[in-house]
């Protein structure tokens, strides 16, 4: 009996030892507007592969950066597609592994009821103070804002009521809490499988601006780290598909 618990306990210890080599950890930069639905996704590869994930959140622009400085990320949800081209291209990121994971929608939204009107009329009518866009120059969401606005040929007569935040996220916040009657969000931050979760909205049409097609690369510092790879391989899966699209991405 004693032999037998004695190679039991091999055994497992011998089992555990192989599921803690196979498993690893995977640093990912994510575009902000993106945090909600990778943290969903992210739980479900935890949960299928038994690697780990560490997610920093942020604009794209300062992630680009941080990885022309030296940061430790091993793969890149961007907010665009031109910043996983130009790591390629800058020999930061693998060639080939570059691929759209979404494409995003842009929303004039405020947390007050009534306020937005369904074809975003609020824009022109001036009942506010403040409109909240993300920095045009680091994150793709503000840059589509101004599009939006030039385009309706209202940017000059708004210029002096624009807040802007770090990124898409903190953008959210500035109206979330009032500090901003209006702005142009993600959808993926006030919609919820097609629904409004709260406050009152204008899907902005496609039409207006420039699309906004996020990608995903491999970084560099992750050519080696398997499960870099496998969490990109994941994104593409039927599983994260669902997630994606439940949060209002095409």
């Amino acid at each position: 009996m004693k032999r037998f618990l004695a190679s039991l306990l091999v055994t497992l210890a011998s089992s555990g030892a192989a599921c803690s080599t196979h498993a690893a950890e995977v640093h990912v930069a994510v575009a902000s507007n993106f945090a909600a639905p990778m943290q969903k996704i992210a739980m479900a590869f935890e949960k299928k592969s038994g690697h780990k994930t560490i997610l920093a959140f942020g604009a794209t622009g300062k992630f680009y950066a941080q990885v022309k400085h030296g940061a430790p990320y091993e793969l890149l949800l961007s907010a665009d597609a031109a910043t996983p081209a130009r790591l390629v291209a800058e020999g930061l990121a693998l060639p080939g592994s570059a691929f759209s994971y979404a494409t995003g929608r842009l929303v004039l939204w405020s947390a007050q009821a009534a306020l937005v009107d369904a074809r975003g009329a609020v824009l022109g009518n001036g009942g506010y103070a403040h409109l909240a866009v993300a920095n045009p120059r680091t994150a793709p969401y503000g840059a589509a804002a101004l599009e939006v606005l030039k385009k309706l040929r209202l940017l000059d007569g708004v210029k002096n009521r624009l807040v802007q935040g770090e990124n898409i996220a903190q953008t959210y916040q500035f109206v979330k809490t009032g500090n901003a009657a209006l702005g142009f969000v993600a959808m993926s931050e006030v919609y919820r499988g097609g629904a409004l979760i709260g406050g009152s909205a204008w899907v902005v049409p496609s039409s207006l601006h420039a699309p906004i097609r996020q990608d995903a690369v491999v970084l560099a510092k992750g050519a080696a780290n398997p499960a870099a790879r496998e969490l990109a391989a994941y994104l593409r899966s039927d599983e994260a598909r669902r997630i994606i699209r439940f949060y209002g991405y095409e």
